[in-house]
C-alpha cells in the first residue's frame, strides 16, 4: 500500500474509525479535511442491496442537485437545424448534427452529457460502441432524448445529473465541490439519497441502503449513518 502523506495522516487521524456520521457531520468533515489546491470534488458512493444483473433489480435515474454539482458540464446538442437556435440560447456548448457525428466516430467526446432528438437516435446507434463505455449515450429515461431540447439543456446546465448502478450494487455521483458550504454539501447529498429510496426496486428484498460513503478528490471516505436516512 503507498504511503500516506503528512496531509492525509492528519485527514484519517480526524475520522473516527467506527462511528457512523450524518450526512451533515460527514459534509462539514469532509470539507475541514480536504487540503488539495483545486476545487475537489466531493462525491457520494450508495451501496444498495440490489441485483443489478437482473432487469427488474437495475436502479438508474435522474435528480437534480437543489445547489448544482459546482462542474461547468459541457452538452453537445445533436439536433436538426431548426432546433439549433433554442440548444444555442439555453447554453449548449456544440451544437450541430452531422460535423459532430463523424467527430463522434473518429473517437471524439470531450463532452459531459449528449442530448438528441428521437429522429436523429436512429443515428446514433452505430456510435454505441463509442459512447455507450463513456456513458454518454442519450437515453429517454434520463431526459437526453427529447423535443424539449431547450429545457433539457437548462436543466443539466442547473445541476441535473443521471446515475446508475454499477455491476457491484454501487451508485457513484458527485454531489458538490469542496468550496460549497456545509450545508448545500448536505442538501445536494440528501436529495441524491431521497431520490435513490424512491427508486427501490419492489424486486429488492432486505436492507436496501446498505452502506453511505462520502469523500472528496484525495481524502479518505467517511462513513454515514444508514439508518439515519429515512427509508
Amino acid at each position: 500500500m503507498a504511503r500516506l502523506t503528512k496531509k492525509q495522516k492528519e485527514a484519517v487521524a480526524k475520522i473516527e474509525k467506527d462511528k457512523l456520521y450524518s450526512v451533515e457531520e460527514a459534509s462539514a468533515l469532509i470539507k475541514e479535511i480536504t487540503n488539495t489546491k483545486f476545487d475537489s470534488s466531493i462525491d457520494l458512493a450508495v451501496r444498495l442491496g440490489v441485483d443489478p444483473r437482473k432487469a427488474n433489480q437495475m436502479v438508474r435515474g435522474v435528480v437534480s442537485l437543489p445547489h448544482g454539482t459546482g462542474k461547468d458540464m459541457k452538452v453537445l446538442a445533436l439536433v436538426t437545424p431548426d432546433k439549433e437556435a433554442e440548444a444555442k440560447e439555453a447554453g449548449a456548448d456544440y451544437v450541430g448534427l452531422d460535423e459532430y457525428l463523424d467527430k463522434i466516430k473518429s473517437g471524439w467526446t470531450d463532452v459531459d452529457v449528449i442530448i438528441t432528438m428521437p429522429s436523429v437516435m436512429g443515428k446514433l446507434g452505430p456510435l454505441g460502441r463509442v459512447l455507450g463505455p463513456r456513458g454518454l449515450m442519450p437515453n429517454p429515461k434520463t431526459g437526453t432524448v427529447t423535443m424539449d431540447v431547450a429545457k433539457a439543456v437548462t436543466e443539466v446546465k442547473a445541476g441535473k445529473i443521471d446515475f446508475k448502478v454499477d455491476k457491484t450494487g454501487i451508485v457513484h455521483a458527485a454531489v458538490g465541490k469542496a468550496s460549497f458550504d456545509v450545508d448545500k454539501i448536505a442538501e445536494n447529498a440528501n436529495e441524491l439519497i431521497q431520490t435513490l429510496i424512491k427508486l427501490k426496486p419492489t424486486a429488492a428484498k432486505g436492507t436496501y441502503i446498505k452502506s453511505i460513503y462520502m469523500s472528496s478528490t484525495m481524502s479518505p471516505g467517511v462513513n454515514i449513518d444508514a439508518k439515519s436516512v429515512s427509508i
